[in-house]
């Protein structure tokens, strides 16, 4: 028996395609990372409190899928986030839950709870999640970008972009803060853009259309109800709070990142009121593309009031 029937505008077969190309592009990034992480952090980790870092990744990667929150594929994805958060953002000498564990593990409580708050009410109008929960494409969209934030990768792109501003603090002093702000930027629109949607959706009542404020059905791409947003809001800056104290981030470094991941919840409502309701990109792309848009707005900002 189907969870639901398919409502959205963008045919069926196209968003599969869209979502198999990005688990296939971005799911490779990530397990490349992890066995580079592995191998060369590894003889790290055994004199450091992150010893543990494989063994935490693998049991969150079961939590998830014990609890029915994401498919195999989902739970495999998560873990590589995880891995990759932790030795990311980790300092030496402090615990696993100085690092971006803490924000993931506090995005996952509110997505958990949210997402089967008014199941039955959500089923019952074609809008609730699969019982066999998050698919690979789903987590990747959502998580992938926050993980990339805290790699060599991320590292190289702000080292090129350092130099379209003219300071004269060496980048090396505030890369490392610049990658974490990213990271909570997209952790914080995650979970801004899930919370909305399933509270929105279960008790927001008849949502409407950002751009025109006209009516509309729920469910529909780039519709948006007042006490769904108000709680993905919340959820934002639980998950900033949060991270800021794991990572060692200042008050304003955390105003910058819940800023950019609400900017991130209100641009997804853009694209899904535009591009999604045309049928042009599916919601896992355009999940993919708010992270990397609020990781983007974060990294701008804070070059831009730091150096």
């Amino acid at each position: 028996m189907m969870d639901r029937l398919w409502r959205k505008a963008i045919p069926e077969a196209r968003d599969g395609v869209q979502s198999r190309v990005l688990v296939w592009v971005m799911g490779t990034v990530l397990v490349g990372l992890s066995v580079w992480t592995l191998l060369l952090g590894w003889p790290m980790t055994i004199h450091s409190p992150l010893f543990g870092a494989v063994a935490v990744s693998a049991c969150f990667a079961g939590l998830v899928w014990r609890l029915r929150s994401a498919t195999p594929g989902g739970a495999v994805s998560g873990g590589m986030t995880c891995l990759l958060l932790m030795f990311g953002t980790a300092s030496y000498g402090d615990s696993i839950a100085r690092t971006a564990l803490t924000p993931l593990l506090l995005l996952f409580v509110l997505t958990f709870v949210s997402t089967r708050a008014g199941r039955r009410k959500k089923a019952k109008a074609g809008l609730a999640e699969s019982r066999r929960g998050r698919s690979a494409s789903q987590v990747i969209a959502n998580l992938s970008a926050a993980a990339l934030c805290v790699t060599p990768v991320a590292y190289v792109g702000i080292h090129a972009w350092a130099r379209f501003f003219d300071s004269s603090v060496p980048v090396q002093l505030w890369i490392e803060e610049a990658m974490k702000v990213m990271c909570l930027a997209a952790l914080a629109e995650a979970t801004a853009d899930t919370v909305s949607s399933e509270i929105g959706q279960a008790y927001g009542g008849a949502p409407v259309m950002l751009l025109s404020l006209r009516r509309v059905e729920p469910g529909v791409d780039g519709a948006v109800t007042l006490l769904g947003t108000v709680a993905g809001v919340a959820g934002s800056v639980l998950v900033g709070v949060a991270g800021a104290w794991a990572m060692h981030l200042s008050a304003r470094v955390v105003g910058i990142s819940v800023g950019a991941g609400v900017l991130g919840l209100f641009f997804d409502s853009v694209l899904g009121g535009t591009v999604e309701r045309r049928g042009w990109l599916g919601n896992d792309l355009v999940n993919f593309s708010s992270t990397v848009f609020a990781a983007g707005v974060a990294g701008w900002v804070y070059c831009w009031l730091v150096l």
